[in-house]
């Protein structure tokens, strides 16, 4: 059974930094796209970012751009976002997915999803 496991939230101030990391168990982590998405009370889940299997390639939602960088470390099966002045609307539970075919879109549906971890930003 797959796992991917997130850590690295918490509470943070506007304008300070938290790194959320995800832990992959049980797939061949380097053949699998991952994305980070979010979801806030009474929201949608939404895109965050997502990077392709080497890492040569990201992308992310206009609304973390310049802020926000996702990574990857594939000798270690964990991906990582680090998040640079942090605003109240970010507060969300952040999501690792992973997907073998999926790098662009919305990622609405991947193969595995993990359990979050909470971000709440304070004003």
């Amino acid at each position: 059974q797959v796992h991917l496991v997130e850590s690295g939230g918490g509470l943070v101030q506007a304008g300070g930094s938290l790194r959320l990391s995800c832990a992959a168990s049980r797939l061949t982590f380097s053949t699998y796209f991952m994305a980070w998405l979010r979801q806030a009370p009474g929201k949608e889940r939404e895109f965050v970012a997502a990077i392709s299997w080497s890492g040569s390639s990201t992308r992310y939602a206009d609304s973390v751009k310049g802020r926000f960088t996702i990574s990857r470390d594939n000798a270690k099966n964990t991906v990582y976002l680090q998040m640079n002045s942090l605003k109240p609307e970010d507060t969300a539970v952040y999501y690792c997915a992973a997907d073998r075919s999926r790098y662009v879109g919305t990622w609405s549906s991947p193969d595995y999803w993990g359990q979050g971890t909470q971000v709440t930003v304070s004003s």
